[in-house]
């Protein structure tokens, strides 16, 4: 609060004073001290008059209007009259005899009433100089009274009585109290039944104690308010609002009560306000405040919100403390005094007067100051003193203009300093005033601005002439333009709301106007242009101008701000609103629709959307970008964009859409954004955002209407298009016409589609494609609206085939089946058209198309048809393509008497409906090995296997099941059968199948000897099965002949070992039976049974043993001397048959004709001294007589005729060292490695001639290998098949040189 004057002199100092405001104006006070005078001061505490008394004033009021102030003093009868309009004073005669002690002025009229000490009371009529004497009104001195609003007096004296009197001085009402009474208010009561609002109570404060309410209409029944002893005494009490009382207690505590009758005595609030003690409390209803002092302070109340204190003023200087508080009737000044003689007046409102000029604004901030501010630049405030209180302020570029009435004064604004530079006087009061750089416009009386008559003027200064003129319907009563004119909005007489558009004379309505607008403000900031805010006392309403819009420019209600109590708007900068307060300074507050402007770090993803929405509406895309990015929402990105093309913002469009990657999209922008026609690109967006029926609108008011035409066609809007195509493009309307036929065909108008199909035709054959489309549809919708003759010509007249299936499909719907027929057979859909032949019973015609049919179905049908009509071979033809085997087999077995057919076609298809046909037949034939046969292929095992007991059939049963997929059931219900038969081989081999390897292995150890070999393999694979160690005991001792006493063929201990895995027991009884096998001189079983050893043993990855090895080298030498020999190579069949004869103890039973060979062949070979060698051994006595008479003569020639020439062996590199050493040796002198033999020669392998056979995987020399496999296609190990093509040289044969092949 600002402290306006504090008055002090010294012949009031050490006592009160008393003070009181003028009514109404609040222009003067009126202040009297202990000095017998009354000094009249103004707001601003200038004395402007003084009036001099014969004693002390004894109490002063003002009359309602505040013209006159009556003041009595001791020692005087006479009442003083100041007149405040004339500056007089005047004096009436009281006529009182007595001290008057007592002055009121009625509230509604110019009834003054005037008490004395002895209880007598004058009415005095200021108009009518009237006077009412009224002699003995109390008894005692009349010491308080108030005036009612229907002019009731009522008066309190010391006679302790309280009487209420008319404005003749009668007395129609009286009451006695318990004390001396004071301080008494007429009010109004609060009650249930509110009739009426007249002041029918009387409030007193009775020894001041008690507050006591005594209604005029309830005499009887006062009301005596007491309150706690620890308030104090009552000091003073205020009504207010709707019948509450505040009241302040000497000690310091301020409290609110109810006059309601059902709160009577509840204290609705209550505050300690002062430490010591509370001298007198204040209420302004202007203000809505309520103001308390006390010790050396006063504290204000808001009175809607009571526990809000609004403001504390200290008067430190004040030591002894206030006295009394009063405040102007308009709320703006408020006075207290001191114990001590002073008074201070403080302002507590001001007039809320300001203006602004661009970012600039002028504002009243003390009732003789103007205060310059730009918040927006930063510049630093200037305070300018002003020589009256103005009720108007302007700003300009320039200058400061204040002022009031009829008269204005001018400052010019320097840098540092305002100067003033003149005053001037206008012909009426001025209402308005605003300022450019170089003119002042002053509104009065209508003149200057002629929009007081209707009429809007834009006035261009520099060529001093209008350059607009716009008349409005009624009268305009404010105008407010932007700060570059090129738009300004008003309020006229309605108070409604436009905007002004001069450069185009455009007028839009303000939507949602409030009446009680009292002022607009338009945006400055300049990248906001179109924004404004239209506010009253409440609320700041913004509002958005779109001058670019698809939809054209209008204007929207953006939302509503809260206006603070008593904030008068000055300037709109970015959101930000700039008031005056009632103190006299400004206040600044965001808009709520400028929210996203603050921190926007910590806001959740609703408040964010919420302002995205905000920054939408006001067009401020680059906020909005901000937002979407910390939304990272796809939706807040869409909404972006939208906005963009609702604003015609194309190329920011183009950066949105490209950020959330609407490809689409950017590529449709990019096209277009080159468009200056403002339509056309408005048409293109609008289209973009859906608005179909605007874009259309918009392509018709462009340069470029077909462009609508165009959108209706690619939306398939073909009726639209059509009334479009008529007026734009008429050469258009024969495909738009197919277009929209297609698509009244789809939703089913067949005769609105048919009639445009018509339309559709152009008859040019430039467009026969078109035309053939639009005969299609006329016939399909000719048929569709029953005119099936005309649709089924033109079907089959045109050329398409889909056409005449189509046609067709829609007869067939519609039962029409020989005109179907007809069009399927011509269309060639033969299933189809045999199909609808045969629902017309049309058989005849089903035979001539059955060549052309694919479809089984048919063929069923006919195949049925012709099998009731007897015609069993076309019937049989016909299920064949049906494929419907049971149905052939049964015609060939029930009526064609062809059971070898039926018999094929099982045989072929596996049918199982078709076996038991078959089975059924051979049954009643006596066949019952091939009814078996057919029921254990139907799946009928049980009726199988039962007649094959009956039938004594049971072998063929057997041999049929075992080659099927039969049950653990069915093979145990044969092996039984078979146990029982003592067939023990046949059980064994069924027990096996079921899985019962125990009974099994028994039965085939009984097996008798006829069976004995296969009965034995049959028991060593049940063991290898069974895994089972006694089952393997028991077949061993077997085996060995400890059971029966006869040991059976090593070969099955083999076979055994084999089954079992047990490899090497089974390669030692392989080298045993290899053994038996060469004694016995069979080589090639021997070489058999090694070489499938090694190659398990091999798989397995068991080390092979030397000596199996040993031998299967020795033996295939020998199998090599024969196939050398066979082939003419006589030196490599003597080089194998040399290291034969080197081991021929391991050829007993052959060892001459071993021998023999070896002679003779070296002997061709040319190998003299091995053949002398080996003739030699011949000729021993054991031999000798052995030898062949054949060969007897030459090997003795031989022994006689020796000769010691040889051929030397050729020397090969050793494939482990490389170290060369003869071709056939076999053992490495240098590294003492067994060398590895190719299976084709017998000589040692080397590295650089290396392959393998692809089955056995024994390595053989490359080029040798090839040579043989020329002649020979088998493999010589393993005597596998070998096709040539398959063999592969192998460059690197690390993998074969281990050191087991080494060891072998």
């Amino acid at each position: 609060m600002k402290q306006v004057f504090s008055l002090s002199e010294k012949a009031w100092s050490g006592s009160p004073v008393q003070f009181a405001w003028q009514k109404t104006l609040g222009t003067f006070l009126a202040l009297t001290g202990g000095d017998n005078a009354v000094k009249i001061f103004d707001r601003h505490g200038q004395k402007r008059n003084e009036i001099s008394l014969p004693g002390n004033c004894v109490a002063m009021d003002w009359d309602k209007d505040g013209d006159t102030l009556a003041i009595i003093a001791d020692k005087s009868s006479a009442i003083f009259l100041w007149d405040a309009n004339t500056n007089k004073t005047s004096q009436v005669d009281s006529g009182m005899r007595d001290a008057m002690s007592f002055l009121l002025w009625s509230r509604v009229g110019t009834l003054l009433a005037v008490g004395t000490s002895k209880g007598n009371l004058l009415i005095y009529n200021r108009q009518t100089s009237r006077k009412i004497s009224v002699l003995g009104k109390h008894t005692k001195r009349i010491t308080c009274g108030c005036w009612s609003t229907e002019n009731l007096l009522a008066l309190g004296g010391e006679d302790k009585i309280i009487t209420i009197s008319n404005q003749e001085g009668d007395t129609i009402r009286q009451t006695s109290v318990s004390s001396d009474p004071s301080d008494m208010q007429f009010s109004v009561m609060k009650t249930d039944e509110r009739v009426s609002t007249r002041e029918s109570t009387v409030s007193v404060v009775v020894g001041k104690k008690t507050l006591f309410l005594f209604n005029l209409n309830d005499p009887d029944n006062p009301i005596d308010l007491t309150f706690q002893q620890a308030y104090g005494s009552i000091v003073s009490y205020r009504w207010y609002g709707d019948g509450y009382i505040m009241i302040g207690f000497s000690r310091g505590c301020l409290v609110v009560i109810s006059t309601h009758i059902r709160e009577i005595g509840q204290e609705i609030f209550q505050a300690h306000n002062h430490k010591d003690n509370l001298s007198s409390i204040a209420i302004s209803q202007s203000l809505n405040k309520a103001a308390s002092c006390g010790d050396n302070c006063i504290k204000i109340h808001d009175l809607s919100d009571l526990r809000e204190m609004y403001a504390i003023i200290n008067l430190d200087d004040e030591n002894k403390g206030v006295d009394k508080l009063a405040w102007t009737d308009d709320g703006q000044l408020l006075a207290v005094s001191s114990r001590i003689g002073s008074l201070h007046v403080f302002l507590t409102k001001l007039p809320i007067l300001g203006d602004a000029c661009n970012t600039r604004i002028a504002y009243l901030t003390s009732l003789l100051e103007v205060t310059i501010a730009n918040h927006v630049e930063r510049e630093l405030p200037v305070a300018v003193s002003v020589e009256v209180e103005p009720s108007f302020v302007a700003i300009g570029v320039y200058h400061l203009a204040v002022g009031m009435n009829n008269r204005a004064w001018f400052y010019a604004l320097g840098e540092n300093n305002v100067k003033k530079l003149k005053d001037v006087e206008y012909l009426g009061t001025v209402a308005s005033m605003h300022l450019n750089s170089d003119y002042a416009a002053a509104l009065f009386e209508g003149k200057v601005q002629l929009h007081m008559t209707g009429v809007i003027n834009y006035f261009y200064i520099e060529d001093w002439q209008y350059v607009n003129e716009y008349r409005h319907s009624v009268s305009v009563r404010k105008v407010f333009p932007d700060p570059n004119g090129t738009r300004l909005a008003f309020i006229d007489d309605k108070s409604d709301g436009f905007v002004y558009c001069p450069v185009n004379d455009r007028l839009y309505e303000i939507p949602d106007f409030s009446p009680t607008i009292k002022g607009i403000l338009w945006e400055h900031w300049p990248m906001d242009k179109g924004v404004f805010v239209a506010f009253d006392d409440d609320k700041a309403y913004t509002y958005v101008f779109y001058k670019d819009a698809i939809q054209g420019s209008k204007i929207i209600l953006a939302g509503g701000t809260e206006v603070p109590f008593s904030h008068k708007p000055l300037l709109l900068y970015n959101g930000e609103l700039t008031c005056q307060t009632p103190s006299g300074k400004t206040n600044n507050m965001y808009l709520s629709t400028h929210r996203f402007l603050g921190n926007l770090k910590d806001l959740g993803p609703n408040e964010l959307t919420q302002m995205l929405t905000q920054t939408l509406t006001l067009k401020r895309f680059s906020e909005a970008w901000e937002l979407c990015r910390l939304l990272n929402d796809q939706s807040g990105w869409n909404e972006l964009g939208k906005a963009c093309l609702y604003h015609m913002e194309v190329d920011f469009a183009i950066r949105v859409y490209r950020t959330f990657g609407n490809a689409g999209m950017v590529m449709s922008l990019e096209q277009i954004k080159g468009i200056e026609e403002h339509n056309l690109l408005a048409g293109h967006l609008a289209m973009f955002t859906g608005d179909f029926n605007l874009a259309q609108d918009l392509y018709l008011a462009s340069s470029c209407p077909v462009a609508a035409l165009e959108m209706r066609k690619d939306l398939q809007h073909w009726d639209s298009a059509l009334q479009l195509a008529k007026r734009l493009a008429p050469d258009q309307i024969p495909f738009l016409s197919k277009e929209y036929a297609m698509q009244l065909e789809f939703t089913g108008d067949y005769s609105n589609a048919l009639s445009h199909y018509e339309k559709g035709i152009t008859g040019n054959n430039k467009y026969q494609d078109h035309d053939e489309a639009c005969l299609a549809g006329v016939a399909q919708m000719s048929i569709r609206v029953g005119d099936i003759r005309r649709g089924v010509n033109q079907a089959i007249k045109h050329s398409s085939r889909l056409l005449k299936r189509d046609c067709g499909a829609i007869l067939e719907n519609m039962k029409q089946f020989s005109e179907a027929a007809q069009l399927y057979e011509k269309g060639q859909y033969y299933d189809k058209a045999a199909s609808v032949y045969i629902r017309c019973k049309n058989w005849a015609k089903v035979g001539e198309l059955l060549p052309h049919v694919s479809s089984p179905k048919i063929h069923l049908q006919y195949a049925k048809a012709k099998e009731a009509d007897g015609r069993y071979n076309e019937a049989v033809i016909a299920y064949e393509h049906a494929k419907q085997w049971d149905s052939v087999i049964r015609l060939y077995l029930d009526h064609l008497n062809n059971p070898e057919k039926a018999v094929n076609i099982v045989r072929e298809t596996q049918s199982l409906d078709g076996a038991k046909m078959v089975a059924r037949f051979f049954l009643q034939l006596g066949d019952y090995g091939s009814a078996i046969q057919f029921l254990v292929m139907s799946k009928c095992n049980n009726e199988a296997f039962t007649l094959a007991q009956q039938h004594n059939k049971m072998e063929i049963y057997a041999d049929i099941i075992s080659s099927e997929s039969a049950t653990n059931e069915d093979y145990q219900s044969i092996a039984l059968y078979f146990e029982e038969e003592k067939k023990h081989f046949q059980a064994g081999k069924f027990f096996l199948l079921c899985g019962q390897y125990g009974r099994a292995l028994k039965h085939f150890m009984k097996s008798p000897g006829t069976e004995d070999n296969l009965a034995i393999e049959m028991a060593i694979e049940t063991v290898g099965l069974a895994k089972d160690e006694a089952l393997t005991n028991q077949l061993i001792d077997y085996l060995m002949g400890e059971s029966d006493g006869m040991p059976k063929d090593a070969k099955y201990l083999f076979h055994l070992y084999m089954a079992l895995k047990q490899y090497k027991e089974a390669a030692r009884t392989a080298i045993i039976i290899a053994r038996e096998e060469q004694c016995s001189g069979n080589y090639r079983n021997a070489h058999d049974v090694l070489f499938s050893m090694y190659s398990e043993l091999k798989t397995q990855k068991i080390k092979i043993p030397s000596e199996m090895a040993t031998n299967l080298m020795i033996l295939h030498s020998y199998m090599l001397a024969k196939t050398h020999i066979k082939r003419g190579d006589h030196m490599k069949g003597a080089r194998m048959l040399i290291r034969v004869a080197n081991n021929i103890s391991k050829f007993p039973s052959h060892v001459v004709q071993i021998l023999t060979s070896v002679v003779i062949e070296c002997h061709r070979a040319g190998l003299k001294n091995s053949a002398f060698s080996f003739a030699a051994m011949l000729m021993r006595p054991e031999y000798r007589n052995k030898i062949d008479l054949k060969y007897k003569k030459k090997i003795e020639a031989v022994v006689r005729h020796p000769s010691t020439t040889a051929i030397e062996e050729p020397t090969t590199a050793c494939p482990y060292c490389a170290f060369q050493l003869p071709e056939c040796e076999l053992l490495c002198p240098s590294c003492k490695n067994n060398l590895p033999y190719c299976i084709a020669t017998g000589h040692h392998m080397v590295q650089d001639d290396w392959t393998v056979c692809p089955h056995c995987d024994f390595p053989a020399l490359y080029s040798e290998f090839k040579n043989m496999l020329e002649t020979e296609n088998t493999c010589p190990m393993c005597s596998e098949r070998i096709d040539i093509a398959h063999l592969k040289k192998i460059n690197d044969c690390t993998q074969y040189l281990t050191p087991e092949n080494g060891d072998q």
